[in-house]
């Protein structure tokens, strides 16, 4: 099982942070600083721990904030260069969560910086190109929202592409880890506004939170993400292409036809299945289950088939919820067959607890379901 996040921002982090600004203002509270941080500290999650450096900074800094502000930037390191179009995943500072460092200044920034707006917009440009200011620019958008939302209608062009990305992923109105924004869940036009001008950025990295922002307000305004998406796939190139496919996931996962006919899919006809095999039929927690299925189009013409599966998973309570898993596209000519396969891990994982019971799985051609059968997963505590 994947070690929690927190274990790796531990107290060397408050010290490291310590440190860092000491060697530019000298007359920092050190001990201070750490006398508030540490007592407690191993307790506390991974964000609280964040929250309490962050109100540390506001005990052991200069009481004007403005002052405060200008030690915590000068104690940064020089900004990191745009992530790699070959790798998309790797960080700002290296190590796995080495830019989290660089996260209580922002929350100092969300807490503390209200007041003084002109400030903050300044360490939030320079912070989200160390860590990312998505979480600290929210309760701007939430009490300045006007003044917000004009500050980042001028970073839509900033050469950064971490700047360019705290414009979409800041705006989200359901972003994980952070507080909504109700005025963008009742109306999302102002962010379509400035999604409409990131959504065909030379980056990777900031089409990606395109998209996921369009994912985020298509759970409130379904039919706006439909408009939206298709709108943007007329005459669209490949990289939009992959925003419009990306924002319509769950869509596309629950079989909506305009979202399937977006990428030439229409329902299914005449298909059938046959050789289906599950294996092993009953399975302990840890190990895998595999199966197997042969798909026949027994219609007069070709099929396009976006081939998907789910697992029905057994809750504590003994009900179940299904998980959509992606599979394969296939081209099938008229009374042509295709077998596919593919092996399910159930090892355990920290975002998902496996309970015993019986484990159906469906194969989902353009979004219908079609039951292969199931498994009997056996857990530890069973």
């Amino acid at each position: 099982m994947a070690e929690p996040l927190k274990n790796q921002y531990g107290p060397e982090v408050p010290i490291h942070i310590a440190d860092m600004i000491t060697a530019v203002y000298p007359a920092f509270k050190q001990q201070a600083f750490l006398d508030y941080i540490l007592p407690g500290y191993n307790t506390l999650e991974l964000m609280p721990r964040g929250w309490r450096i962050a109100d540390g900074l506001q005990h052991a800094l200069p009481s004007d904030y403005k002052k405060a502000i200008d030690i915590l930037l000068a104690s940064l390191p020089a900004a990191k260069p745009s992530r790699s179009e070959d790798s998309p995943t790797q960080d700002r500072a290296g190590g796995s969560l080495a830019p989290f460092l660089f996260m209580p200044h922002t929350f100092f920034v969300a807490r503390y910086g209200l007041h003084d707006f002109g400030t903050s917009m300044r360490a939030q440009y320079e912070l989200t190109q160390r860590f990312t200011a998505e979480f600290s620019i929210r309760p701007f958008l939430q009490q300045h929202k006007a003044a917000t939302l004009k500050q980042l209608q001028t970073w839509l062009d900033d050469p950064s592409e971490h700047v360019r990305r705290l414009v979409s992923e800041g705006t989200r109105p359901r972003l994980p880890w952070a507080s909504r924004l109700p005025d963008f869940q009742r109306d999302p036009t102002p962010v379509l506004a400035l999604l409409e001008q990131l959504k065909d950025d030379d980056s990777l990295y900031v089409r990606r939170s395109v998209a996921n922002n369009l994912n985020d307000i298509g759970k409130d305004h379904p039919e706006v993400l439909l408009a939206t998406t298709e709108q943007w796939s007329r005459y669209a190139g490949a990289q939009r292409q992959w925003i419009v496919r990306h924002a319509l996931r769950n869509q596309i996962k629950e079989g909506h036809p305009r979202a399937l006919a977006l990428f030439g899919f229409k329902a299914a006809k005449s298909i059938t299945l046959h050789n289906i095999h599950i294996s092993p039929a009953s399975v302990s927690a840890g190990a895998s289950a595999r199966f197997t299925v042969t798909i026949t189009n027994n219609a007069t013409e070709q099929q396009a088939l976006l081939i998907d599966f789910q697992v029905h998973f057994v809750k504590a309570n003994g009900a179940k919820r299904a998980k959509v898993f992606k599979l394969t596209q296939k081209i099938l000519a008229a009374g042509a067959s295709v077998s596919i396969g593919k092996r399910i891990s159930l090892a355990p994982m920290t975002t998902r607890k496996l309970y015993s019971g019986r484990h159906q799985i469906d194969l989902l051609i353009n979004g219908q379901p079609h039951p292969l059968g199931a498994f009997e997963l056996t857990t530890e505590a069973a």
